[in-house]
């Protein structure tokens, strides 16, 4: 490999035009081809970001695997094309960089994973707030006991649109949000429920693999708004709520302990990560509250994809596995949201993982 890795970039989108800009910027690498089939958003690009000339520009993502010297792809694509987009570039030896979700299905999922293993290149997923400064800093404080015992944990993820023709809000949202508990937790769900409501897309259906892997789900519509809840091995629950038909835009997770709940309000500027203490003292006349107080947590200036790009580039660089968001932990979260799918399908009915 030579002293720049060469990156090919699978669209130009909203998120596939922050990743170019991102590689564009790496000292380590060199953006040498860009697809996407929109010839109007291609043919953009240059000038949006400065883009150097000898860049290839491609409509078909096909023409830029055969290139001589290419070392990575980046798929930015609709998660639908995700797994036909990956195996190929696997197959031919390159590294790759997939947006999340890896698939919609859990058997293509795992099929991934099994090739990146086979052809020993490397699968990382852009799990993006697992990169985030506030997500790692506050791993550090749940490690340290300061919440103490462990209660509950919610989150609000919502919006007034883009609403998503392809999945429902359940899987275009959740995946930040479970990301995130697992991470704090240490743990992966081992019982999902969710319970959701269509209003806008009655009719569009997207197949997902039931978590047994056999026959698929087919969604009666796509639900506009989503009640999640996930149940960890030692009781923990988390309440999560979905929606991309609320213009109350809400960023907000949290986990309760004895001592008190920290919160990651990503819509906050100035502190996204607070410490909220307090607990409740047994007196006289019942439960009383004491010890309250708000403790801002420092965190780091860094932009989460910045360290998304560099950690796969250092990956590909030394040829081993991501140890934050490989191919396994994004299996993991499909398997997740595959249970989840399941669950809104019956009508809220618990689906042990």
């Amino acid at each position: 490999m030579t002293d720049l890795i060469k990156v090919a970039i699978f669209g130009a989108g909203r998120w596939g035009t922050h990743l170019i800009r991102n590689f564009l910027q790496h000292p380590k690498a060199e953006v040498v081809a860009i697809a996407d089939p929109n010839p109007e958003r291609l043919n953009a690009i240059p000038t949006r970001l400065q883009l150097p000339s000898e860049v290839c520009l491609e409509t078909d993502w096909q023409n830029v695997l055969t290139l001589p010297q290419l070392d990575a792809v980046v798929v930015a694509t609709p998660a639908s094309t995700h797994y036909t987009i990956i195996s190929e570039a696997l197959q031919r030896g390159y590294h790759v960089l997939a947006e999340k979700p890896l698939t919609l299905k859990l058997s293509e999922s795992q099929a991934l994973c099994d090739l990146a293993q086979q052809h020993q290149r490397q699968l990382v997923i852009d799990h993006t707030y697992l990169f985030h400064p506030a997500v790692e800093t506050g791993q550090q404080v749940i490690a340290k006991g300061k919440l103490g015992d462990l209660r509950y944990g919610y989150a609000a993820r919502t919006h007034l649109e883009p609403v998503r023709p392809d999945v429902d809000a359940l899987w275009d949202l959740a995946i930040h949000d479970i990301a995130i508990f697992n991470t704090w937790l240490g743990q992966t769900p081992v019982q999902v429920q969710a319970t959701g409501t269509v209003w806008l897309q009655p009719d569009q259906k997207f197949e997902t693999d039931r978590i047994e892997d056999l026959t698929p789900i087919y969604n009666s519509g796509l639900s506009d708004i989503v009640m999640a809840t996930l149940t960890y091995p030692n009781g923990f629950r988390a309440f999560l709520h979905l929606c991309w038909l609320n213009p109350d835009k809400q960023r907000r997770l949290g986990v309760v302990g004895s001592e008190g709940t920290l919160i990651f309000d990503e819509l906050s500027i100035d502190a996204p990560l607070t410490f909220q203490q307090g607990y409740l003292e047994n007196v006289a006349q019942g439960w009383k509250g004491a010890g309250q107080q708000t403790d801002i947590i420092a965190v780091p200036p860094q932009e989460p994809l910045a360290k998304v790009c560099d950690h796969f580039l250092y990956c590909v660089r030394q040829n081993i596995p991501s140890n934050r968001s490989d191919g396994y932990v994004a299996t993991e979260l499909v398997k997740i949201l595959s249970g989840l799918s399941e669950s809104l399908q019956q009508g809220g009915q618990p689906i042990m993982l």
